[in-house]
């Protein structure tokens, strides 16, 4: 019985260990499951280059939430992107929504402009008025090849 018993109290304590594991692993990784503490937006975009699934989407310098993923509007030559936005986050349909990178050659995120004149966006609105991200390497060869103009 005394073999049984430890035996017993071991796969106790490494049950545990598992749930312990899977409970740190599931809040740190920020996952929601059935998107209870979030919900959807869709942004449209002439170009996403360089935005990544995952990447944060940013309100006056706070993270208000993820990209969740991209499609393609092909009739309207866009790209979709999918945002999650924590509950609570109000945005308008005049809000602006625009793609930025962190520091000269950072990550890129989505950084929103939440309006406040219009109606409010529900859970599956798209987010219209958009800016695409500026292209360094374009300014830049714009710049070592003289196609830069002066303002006089």
């Amino acid at each position: 019985m005394n073999k049984y018993a430890m035996e017993t109290i071991v796969g106790i304590f490494v049950l545990i260990g598992i749930l312990g594991i899977a409970y740190m692993t599931v809040n740190f990784a920020e996952v929601d499951f059935l998107g209870g503490h979030s919900y959807p937006l869709m942004a449209k975009f002439s170009k996403v280059t360089g935005l990544k699934s995952g990447a944060d989407v940013e309100m006056l310098g706070l993270k208000i939430g993820k990209v969740e993923g991209f499609s393609m509007d092909q009739e309207n030559q866009m790209a979709l992107v999918r945002l999650r936005i924590h509950q609570g986050i109000k945005i308008y349909d005049d809000g602006i929504a625009s793609i930025k990178t962190r520091g000269l050659i950072g990550d890129q995120y989505v950084g929103i402009d939440a309006g406040g004149a219009g109606d409010l966006l529900k859970p599956g609105d798209t987010i219209v008025d958009t800016e695409a991200p500026i292209d360094i390497e374009e300014l830049i060869s714009k710049y070592a090849f003289g196609d830069v103009k002066k303002q006089e």
